[in-house]
């Protein structure tokens, strides 16, 4: 299944892969070492080697020289290996190990570094971007030092199977336009063609940013030209741009020429082909996203005989390594509804958890709003991982499907964890126990009530050995304890892939069928769970705004009584409640009792949720202010990489704490590139203003002397870092290896947030440069203090962690300390 979905996309489009000079220079042979580090879906990870990168005390590798000793007392020594016959580095020490490369140039130069199989690396020092799952696509421009230019790979748990492959690519052209990671729509030939969006990747290999450029797209004697955002230093982006492809009248291919021009200039060119299908054929559709105003892609499997006014939507969501448009393909056009299957931001993505659950959502309003489906018929479904985004989906979201599918899925990250690990169940650690919070809108075992709001269909193969029907045989009993609308089949026989009905099976579309979801009017009885507010607050009619104790568990129990006119509620972990319109007709009143006090004998609803909170006792109140925790922004580090977030780095340090944050911001928005098929904007601190950027997101790099930007964003922030301490309202910490990741909400906005990237010195700089925050599912509470000790002892190098509460202030409730 994955294998053959994964390869379908490539059915619509030709790509050209580099159509100018290159020259590449394979790596052949190398040192390796390891296991010397340890990274999962958690914020602390180990890291023996950067440890000692942070600490200089690292020494050039040479064969049979002791890298480590290990607590067993056993030495690790660096092993001389070399590529077999597929040009792959294969070798044990490479599961979760290093591999060491050198070059050694006759002059300073530039070129791109392709290295495959790998989850990142140091370059001359800097840290670049991975492939851990082999896409291909990884290119990152570096600059070569005359003499010896030395590369650390690092490898994952799977190195010593898929190996790592590695070149250097050298070109005749510094700016460039790269076509094997293009995201292209179909010319559909019954819709409007002239405004197609389309995503390319351009590389710059220069040491200055690249402005004033654009795109030109030439289809069939129509011209469009798009502007281009700026691509920073030594750094590849994936920039949007637009083709009119209305001249376009027959099926097949359609040559697109695309011209980059800088200043009116072209300088550079490259050949597309999309493909024109009729309304009836599977296809993809883009569309622009608003987490990073990146070109996005859905696959559509289009109603058949055309759209009509009471046609249902259903969203199907893929498994690991599956593209899109490859699981739309999977299932034959339905009489009834049109199929869209979003991309989790990639085939991988982030297991439809965190930016993969927002794509699910931004591609479900856009196909609400492109085939107007009846509102109650709308349905969710998905096959192996994107089973696991059915349970997490359809226990997020009550309310929003009539009919929730998981096809040969599993519940939660925590019992099973794909290529990034498992999320650990539990702790006794209450360090541990802290950051493991952070994931709690994670478990679905959790959320498992919000599950009787919509009809449950599950389907498994009874032998399939890549995912357990044991999962859904424990979900069987989960909802066996509670639900009355649910059926389960196990098929017989039944791998993980038996064919195009593993997801397109008769009796999960009949049940759909059957099933409409019910309006706020339709429900008297309310039963809804939520970890986080600002992921999922409400459903239908009762919901909650803020919480008491942040990301732990909040439930909301409402019953709603129409003929006496009441509403009696019961809360857990709840601060502020909302009722929404529809509970009652606007002007309608009636009685509220909150945990069995009155709070409202006469309560009225007009177009807004009324709200109540709990102070001494529960009391009608006003909206909270914006500037509090609620349903708009309710923290977790994670969440400030949203709205178009923008990467600001410090210039106003020690040469060395600049270098480390521009390099940071490259690493990570590499990183994001990778992960999410993103793009960002990477500026300097002198090239930042709020007003400029309203309304984004922002990520900072750098701490209150080394980043410019920091007294207009986090003045009033509780945590304040500067160079040799880190305060935390009132306690403060003393040293240059102090590390940190803490969220504030933006001051001038009312929904986005400001994530900080920093360090007391630069050890504790570079403490911060692994970015486990863009695995799905992972951990990141509001605040997260560290030492550069935490790389070689793990969760003793941790100072600090917790929740800000309703007035971003710190707690002693909500925080933990190093023990």
């Amino acid at each position: 299944m994955k294998k053959a979905l994964y390869l379908l996309i490539f059915g619509g489009l030709f790509i050209v892969h580099f159509g100018f000079a290159q020259t590449a220079v394979p790596f052949k042979e190398g040192l390796a070492v390891g296991p010397c580090h340890q990274y999962g879906r958690e914020a602390i990870y180990t890291d023996q080697l950067t440890y000692q990168l942070i600490r200089k005390t690292f020494q050039t590798p040479a064969e049979g020289k002791v890298f480590l000793t290990d607590a067993q007392g056993k030495e690790q020594k660096w092993q001389r290996i070399t590529t077999d016959t597929s040009h792959r580095f294969r070798h044990n020490a490479l599961t979760n190990g290093y591999l060491y490369l050198t070059y050694t140039s006759p002059k300073e130069t530039v070129a791109l570094l392709h290295v495959a199989g790998h989850a990142g690396l140091y370059f001359n020092g800097a840290p670049r971007g991975g492939d851990a799952n082999r896409y291909g696509y990884m290119y990152s421009p570096v600059k070569l030092k005359k003499g010896l230019n030395e590369v650390l790979v690092r490898v994952g748990m799977g190195g010593r199977f898929q190996g790592v492959s590695a070149e250097l690519i050298f070109s005749e052209k510094n700016i460039q336009l790269s076509t094997p990671d293009i995201t292209l729509p179909n010319v559909v030939l019954s819709e409007n063609n002239g405004q197609l969006l389309g995503g390319i990747v351009l590389f710059n290999l220069t040491e200055k940013p690249l402005t004033n450029l654009k795109i030109r797209a030439f289809i069939q004697g129509k011209e469009m030209i798009s502007e281009v955002p700026v691509v920073s230093a030594m750094n590849s982006r994936k920039v949007g741009f637009r083709m009119d492809a209305s001249a376009v009248q027959q099926k097949g291919d359609v040559v697109c020429e695309l011209t980059l021009l800088q200043n009116g200039k072209a300088v550079d060119q490259s050949t597309i082909k999309l493909q024109a299908v009729a309304s009836n054929e599977h296809y993809s559709n883009t569309f622009i996203s608003g987490i990073d105003g990146s070109v996005q892609y859905f696959g559509v499997a289009p109603q058949k005989g055309g759209q009509t006014d009471t046609a249902a939507l259903f969203l199907s969501v893929h498994g690991a390594g599956v593209e899109a448009i490859g699981q739309a393909r999977a299932y034959k056009p339905k009489e009834w509804g049109t199929l869209v299957a979003p991309t989790n931001r990639r085939p991988r993505g982030f297991n439809w958890e965190d930016w993969g659950r927002i794509d699910a959502l931004e591609v479900l309003e856009v196909a609400q709003k492109k085939f107007k489906p009846h509102p109650q018929k709308i349905y969710l479904t998905g096959h192996s991982m994107g089973g696991h985004g059915s349970w997490y989906l359809g226990a997020t979201y009550p309310g929003k499907w009539a009919g929730v599918a998981p096809c040969a899925g599993y519940p939660t990250l925590m019992g099973y964890g794909s290529a990034d690990g498992k999320i650990p169940e539990n702790s006794t650690n209450p360090m541990e126990k802290m950051l493991l919070r952070a994931s709690n809108p994670s478990n679905v075992m959790a959320l498992a009530s919000n599950y009787k709001a919509s009809g449950i269909y599950v389907l498994h193969g009874d032998a399939d050995r890549t995912v357990s029907v044991e999962y859904a045989r424990t979900m069987r009993k989960v909802l066996g304890a509670f639900h009355n609308d649910f059926s389960y089949y196990e098929y017989p026989n039944g791998s993980h892939w038996y064919g195009d009905h593993s997801v397109d099976w008769p009796a999960l579309f009949d049940f759909f069928k059957w099933h409409r979801s019910k309006n706020a009017e339709e429900k008297d009885v309310i039963d809804f769970t939520t970890a986080n507010p600002a992921i999922s607050a409400n459903y239908l009619w009762a919901g909650i705004e803020q919480q008491e104790t942040p990301l732990n568990y909040s439930r909301i129990q409402a019953k709603r009584n129409v003929n006496d006119k009441s509403v009696i509620i019961t809360t857990e972990n709840a601060r502020t409640i909302m009722i929404m319109p529809g509970a009652f007709a606007k002007g309608q009143t009636f009685k509220v009792t909150v945990d069995e006090t009155v709070v409202c004998a006469a309560c009225v609803l007009d177009e807004k949720p009324l709200y109540f909170t709990k102070k001494e006792k529960w009391e009608a109140v006003e909206k909270p202010a914006l500037a509090q925790r609620g349903s708009h922004r309710n923290g977790t580090f994670k969440a400030a990489f949203n709205y178009r977030m923008v990467f600001v780095y410090g210039t106003t340090g020690t040469k060395e704490e600049n270098e480390w944050a521009y390099n940071k911001a490259r690493y990570d928005a590499e990183t994001w590139y990778y992960r999410g098929n993103g793009a960002v904007d990477v500026i300097s601190d002198r090239e930042f203003t709020p007003a400029a950027y309203p309304d984004r997101g922002v990520v900072l790099f750098g701490n209150a002397t080394t980043n410019g930007a920091w007294s207009a964003l986090l003045s009033q922030s509780p945590i304040q870092i500067q160079r040799g301490s880190i305060k935390i309202g009132e306690e403060q910490i003393v040293g240059d290896d102090l590390a940190a990741y803490f969220t504030y909400p933006r001051p001038d906005s009312p929904v986005a947030s400001v994530a900080v990237v920093a360090g007391s010195g630069l050890a504790g700089m570079l403490a911060t440069e692994s970015n486990q925050y863009f695995t799905g599912g992972s951990g990141f509470p509001d605040y997260f203090i560290f030492g550069a000790d935490m790389l070689k002892e793990g969760t003793k190098g941790v100072k600090q962690a917790g929740f800000f509460d309703t007035n971003w202030q710190i707690t002693k409730v909500d925080a933990v300390k190093a023990q």
